[in-house]
């Protein structure tokens, strides 16, 4: 069943003083965790980076639009902010965490 969701473009603006410190292995259409399908957020000073690399999923915060996240466009996750993703079609994609470094 076809998904109808408006949809806004989505920009990538991590923090300047951020560095990466961890990634999800590669995750596809019929290996998407449920966890991510559902509402969940970041811990607190987290920020989150969702890199499509094949195909394209939507992003979802709450009272928000759905941000079609591309290949080459990936979506910034700010810290503690409830979202969830949708999978309409074949996708592979990460999830980069990134923190402020002692």
């Amino acid at each position: 069943m076809p998904i109808f969701l408006k949809v806004t473009p989505m920009r990538c603006e991590l923090p300047e003083n951020v560095q990466k410190y961890s990634e999800t292995p590669t995750y596809t259409d019929t290996t998407v965790p449920a966890g991510l399908l559902r509402d969940h957020s970041t811990k607190a000073g987290v920020w989150g980076k969702l890199v499509v690399t094949d195909g394209h999923l939507f992003y979802l915060r709450d009272d928000c639009p759905a941000q079609r996240v591309d290949e080459g466009a990936p979506a910034v996750i700010h810290p503690e902010e409830k979202h969830f993703i949708r999978v309409p079609a074949p996708v592979s994609f990460r999830v980069e965490f990134y923190r402020v470094m002692p």
